[in-house]
């Protein structure tokens, strides 16, 4: 009896185990196709293709297209805030955080082109009309992460909105570059060229937040690094 108690668990372990590598297979195939066709042109015949399952197999796991764009989309950009933490928590000096922002972007992105597109992709959904419902979130936490390793090494109380325009002026520099450079500059290294720029963007960054942050009246307050 015992040994066969021992199958039945040795079988459901299995059988899990199977199950999370179709969901896995199903999300990998999708984040290939949504990079190559983009969100809204995907079709699910097209992923559970590239997946080699069947649309009933696509349905039991995720339902909808819009719950796997969302999975996709949050887990690249969970990703990213995940590395741009590492990179940044108990650093202490502006500029040498700003370095530390930009390096854990090239880091990230390096040799993972498709997942920019995902992050571009779903930025710019978010500006769209109809979007896709909770693709916002991870956007917003990311956001959120920056403005947190940014306040920690600012001498000062900063008001939330002058913090989230602060972190969107970083992160647009990072998107930015990237899109404009993948046209512009196909034949080239992307990543060593934002490298050999990064000290130029470094020093923009922390003139325009020590400009930001410089009350109304008096002397700007003590930034860390300046």
């Amino acid at each position: 009896m015992a040994d066969r108690r021992v199958g039945r668990r040795g079988k459901g372990t299995r059988q899990q185990r199977r199950s999370k590598e179709t969901r896995q297979k199903l999300l990998e195939a999708a984040r290939a196709v949504f990079a190559e066709r983009g969100l809204d042109n995907t079709r699910i015949d097209e992923i559970t293709e590239r997946a080699d399952v069947g649309k009933g197999t696509f349905y039991y796991y995720f339902g909808s297209k819009e719950k796997i764009v969302r999975e996709v989309i949050g887990g690249v950009v969970a990703e990213l805030t995940q590395a741009v933490e590492e990179q940044c928590t108990g650093v202490q000096d502006l500029r040498d955080l700003l370095g530390k922002l930009l390096s854990a972007h090239i880091e990230f992105f390096a040799n993972r082109w498709q997942d920019f597109v995902l992050y571009f992709q779903g930025r710019t959904d978010l500006t769209l009309e109809t979007s896709y419902p909770g693709i916002e979130t991870p956007f917003l936490t990311y956001l959120e992460c920056v403005e947190r390793v940014i306040a920690s090494v600012i001498a000062t109380q900063v008001p939330q909105d002058v913090l989230r325009r602060i972190a969107c002026a970083v992160a647009g520099f990072v998107s930015g570059y990237y899109s404009f450079a993948a046209v512009a500059s196909a034949d080239e290294d992307i990543d060593a060229t934002f490298r050999s720029l990064r000290g130029a963007m470094v020093a923009s960054l922390a003139r325009f937040i020590q400009e930001t942050v410089r009350p109304k009246a008096g002397a700007a307050p003590r930034v860390a690094g300046r």
